[in-house]
């Protein structure tokens, strides 16, 4: 993968120097190679660091410039149907290299903008028009791929990490409090916000157009997903069909891919996928000491029944000290509670390949997820007095989700208890209000929870998570659930095509249950956590929490996390840790 950056400044030329020490910022991101564009006025600038998949000659470096020479691209990310765009435009476009990144500027003289209705992929990218005097910023459908910017003071800078827009010294660092409390919520800061006020995040699926003469600013969204609820007697079948044709386009490169493994039927599913391609993966996988349900055991199974390399890291108490290191690999704080060995197994997967699939999406997708079943149970109960219930008292899809999200719950109430006085003003009235903007009414309310968990606790959290952590580590994560295309198709059947009360993810589980063993198959639904106890250690909630830096910054209440660490363990402490250790970094 790569990382973008740009920096214009209408008043002042923009020097060299500025724009190369943006882009630094981001080597880990890509560490293969690295190149700036400045206009001829100076005021507008381009920065790019290359992680090198395709083309791997100096022909592919970026930011590239069209034959033209007025459209210039910083381009992350990875285009998945890159050459069939190219087979289209090469009759009236004349190629130079073998990358997707050309494909988008010769998709774009073709067809403007709009060439991203057309891309398959994962993207963030900046696209500057010279004649047309404008500056796209865009961002895929998912919000696989990040992108920040700031527009102040006649300047705008973007950048895939918050470090490369304060790494020059031209923005000001002011807490949003908004967006604190919003993280004791959310686990996360919900788009467009960031921690930090004036800098916002570009939302999945939108592009920003910008025109560099005067900064104004207009944000679109492209693409949203649509719902129907069709029949379709071919449904196991079309599913393996969009799998098999995604994990072969993610596949592609001119690097070997290899794929984390969990023994869980999203990853084991897509080495299969992957075996049946003729590919041989090395894989990758994570444990926990002293805990049964470790998950590396069963990659090991699924690893040797498919005749592919499995290697393992094993997390005990003394990972827990890599939490130091989460403020530079994640900028604003993000509490879920797999981010060290997401680091942990991002870290192992780059000592051999540098990239991997993984299989985030699958659950949002085909209603993997517990919470989805205990609402699907409470909207549609069997049971006569059931119905009777749901009928005098219907669940309420938002405050469902916010109970089933919480993991240690801060309401309006709790946020006040922790939060000094003088903060109360920045609470919002409505906690909840990420949620409730992303429920929608049109849906039926399985698909309704299924496109929170897209739009929320996917799209803000995981995607986040495993983003910074393998890019950390240099290392590009590809998601083939994550084709828009086996989206749209299985949000527009009836979700009693894909979701059985007696079995989890019907749909891909029909495609891989003549393909796995037994012991994979019976295995219960388990999402990528460790032991309760890894957690648990109120000692070292106490060594983390004294003298708090939030204390003595008058934002946290001392006596509130006194009162937490009389108790004998509470979720609250590791959201507060988290957020006091991103505090030590970059406060």
């Amino acid at each position: 993968m790569c990382g973008i950056t740009g920096y214009i400044n209408l008043k002042e030329k923009v020097k060299q120097s500025a724009i190369q020490q943006m882009t630094d910022t981001l080597t880990h991101r890509g560490p293969d190679g690295y190149g700036t564009f400045i206009t001829d006025d100076e005021h507008v600038s381009l920065g790019h660091r290359r992680l090198s998949f395709l083309d791997l000659s100096q022909g592919g470096k970026q930011p590239m410039m069209d034959n033209s020479g007025d459209i210039i691209i910083s381009f992350n990310g990875e285009i998945y149907n890159f050459q069939e765009l190219k087979k289209e435009l090469q009759l009236d476009y004349q190629f130079k290299t073998t990358t997707d990144t050309e494909v988008i500027l010769a998709g774009y003289q073709k067809w403007g903008i709009k060439v991203v209705d057309r891309l398959k992929g994962m993207f963030a990218f900046s696209l500057l028009d010279r004649k047309k005097h404008k500056l796209y910023l865009v961002r895929d459908r998912f919000g696989i791929k990040p992108l920040y910017y700031t527009i102040q003071d006649s300047k705008l800078l973007f950048a895939s990490e918050l470090k490369a827009i304060h790494s020059i010294g031209v923005v000001e660092k002011e807490i949003d409090f908004s967006s604190f409390s919003d993280y004791f919520v959310y686990r996360y800061i919900p788009s467009p916000k960031t921690i930090w006020k004036n800098i916002k995040k570009l939302p999945p699926a939108n592009i920003a157009e910008i025109d560099i003469t005067t900064l104004n600013i207009e944000l679109t969204e492209y693409w949203s997903l649509k719902f129907e609820n069709s029949s379709d007697s071919k449904s196991i079948e079309k599913v393996d069909n969009f799998l098999f044709d995604s994990v072969k386009q993610q596949s592609y490169a001119d690097v070997p891919i290899g794929s984390f493994l969990s023994g869980g039927y999203d990853s084991s599913a897509l080495v299969y996928y992957m075996t049946q391609l003729g590919q041989k993966p090395n894989t990758f996988s994570i444990g926990f000491s002293k805990w049964k349900k470790s998950e590396d055991q069963f990659a090991k199974i699924v690893a040797e029944h498919l005749g592919v390399s499995n290697e393992s890291i094993i997390a005990d108490e003394q990972s827990l000290k890599l939490v130091d290191l989460m403020p530079d690999v994640y900028d604003e704080p993000i509490a879920d509670i797999s981010i060290v060995p997401t680091y942990m197994v991002s870290k192992l997967a780059r000592t051999q390949v540098k990239a991997v699939v993984s299989g985030e999406g699958a659950d949002e997708l085909f209603g993997g997820y517990t919470w989805q079943h205990d609402f699907f149970n409470k909207a549609y109960p069997n049971s006569l007095i059931g119905k009777i219930k749901q009928k005098l008292n219907p669940v309420d899809p938002v405050e469902f989700y916010a109970q089933s999200m919480a993991m240690g719950w801060f309401d309006n109430d709790e946020l006040k208890k922790m939060l000094q006085p003088e903060l109360h003003q920045h609470i919002s009235e409505d906690v909840h209000w990420f949620y409730r903007q992303n429920f929608n009414k049109t849906a039926t309310p399985l698909k309704s929870i299924q496109f929170m968990d897209i739009k929320c606790f996917m799209g803000e959290l995981v995607l986040t998570k495993v983003d910074r952590a393998s890019m950390a580590n240099s290392l590009e994560v590809r998601v083939p659930f994550l084709d828009h295309e086996l989206f749209e198709y299985v949000f527009g059947i009836d979700e009693k095509e894909y979701f059985k009360k007696n079995q989890t993810k019907y749909l891909l589980y029909k495609n891989i249950e003549t393909h796995l063993p037994e012991a994979i198959l019976d295995r219960k639904k388990q999402g990528f956590v460790g032991p309760d106890a890894y957690y648990m250690d109120i000692q070292w909630y106490k060594e983390q929490l004294k003298s708090s830096k939030l204390v003595a910054l008058g934002i946290v209440n001392q006596k509130y996390i006194d009162n937490l660490l009389k108790e004998t363990y509470n979720w609250k402490l590791w959201k507060i840790v988290i957020m006091e250790k991103w505090a030590q970094k970059w406060l």
